[in-house]
């Protein structure tokens, strides 16, 4: 089976598949504002962007302070591949492996790379009307920073005439934003996100809300400016993301998961997208894989649903009306289908 596995990944370069779901590059490099290079400004910078980390691969605040890193958090070097100075901020490189193998042995739960694509429509009022946050203008930047901060991929609509006229308060401010959804698909994402800004009482205050698949997320955020607004908002959004994708510990069972209608290029994305749960690839027949998972079923649904796969409902068995049959041993190991 190794063999079968590594064939295939030797082949992957041959061929692409376009995925909504995007793999984050930079999840594990952080920057931190910092006063000085002086070695105490330098190792507060250090903490602070291994908190940063922690709750981008968690999704918790709470999981930079568990007991169970306070050796990590006393010497955050141990981790860290490489850092320099990028102006006034700390540019720090955490090495991947040794990062994911202390958080596991803390007992945390971790978000993968692969993510899903947030299509944001932002909306900044003020006294002269309102505008459309578009991928080529300056104020992009501010956006993009805050999103790498929190580890999510964004995507900015252009902002061309249509948009702006599209992206009014009431729109961005509907239950159901049919006309945004529409807008959107050119771009995609998966996961919608609206939010309206303004300046009121020298603060920068949002409403923001969140769609992906079915569910919708909303709230309010905050900030001294509009680069701690975008921050906040963000942080918000990471952290109502994350429980769908993070099993805590304890939760996980042993799942077997069939996927059907793969190729090379398809197994390259599902291979991404299950290796933060620790998936093994058992069998291989035709364009048919199996997988042994530990994971919760629901997190596996959406890890899948990232790539557009439809899960399979197995039919229910026909009624015998012969006498019983025997009883027979039924696997503890729960089975899950999807297709392409």
């Amino acid at each position: 089976m190794r063999l079968i596995a590594r064939l295939l990944v030797l082949c992957l370069p041959l061929l692409s598949l376009p995925s909504l779901a995007e793999t984050v590059s930079d999840l594990y490099q952080v920057r931190e504002p910092v006063d000085s290079q002086q070695p105490e400004a330098r190792d507060a910078a250090l903490g602070r962007a291994l908190d940063t980390l922690v709750l981008r691969l968690t999704g918790s605040r709470d999981a930079a302070q568990s007991p169970a890193l306070a050796e990590l958090r006393k010497d955050p070097q141990q981790i860290v591949a490489q850092y320099g100075y990028e102006g006034d901020n700390l540019l720090v490189d955490f090495d991947p492996l040794s990062t994911d193998r202390h958080l596991r042995q803390a007992g945390l739960a971790l978000w993968g790379a692969n993510r899903p694509a947030i299509i944001a429509w932002w909306l900044n009022e003020g006294v002269g009307g309102a505008s459309l946050v578009g991928d080529g203008q300056d104020s992009a930047a501010t956006l993009r920073r805050a999103a790498q901060h929190r580890g999510l991929p964004l995507r900015l609509p252009l902002a061309d005439l249509s948009e702006q006229l599209l992206a009014t308060p009431d729109s961005l401010g509907a239950n159901d934003p049919e006309a945004l959804r529409s807008a959107s698909e050119r771009y995609a994402a998966d996961a919608l996100l609206a939010v309206q800004a303004r300046e009121a009482d020298g603060q920068w205050q949002g409403q923001w809300r969140l769609w992906l698949g079915d569910g919708r997320e909303q709230g309010k955020a905050q900030g001294a400016n509009q680069n701690e607004l975008a921050d906040a908002v963000f942080l918000a959004v990471s952290e109502r993301l994350a429980p769908r994708f993070v099993v805590a510990p304890g939760t996980a069972s042993s799942l077997t998961l069939e996927v059907q209608g793969v190729d090379l290029a398809r197994y390259a994305e599902l291979q991404r997208t299950l290796e933060p749960l620790g998936a093994q690839l058992t069998q291989v027949q035709g364009d048919r894989v199996l997988y042994r998972v530990n994971a919760s079923a629901e997190q596996l649904r959406a890890q899948l649903g990232l790539l557009r796969l439809q899960e399979v409902v197995a039919e229910a068995a026909p009624i015998d009306a012969g006498p019983s049959p025997a009883p027979r041993v039924i696997p503890r190991t729960e089975i899950l289908r999807f297709r392409w």
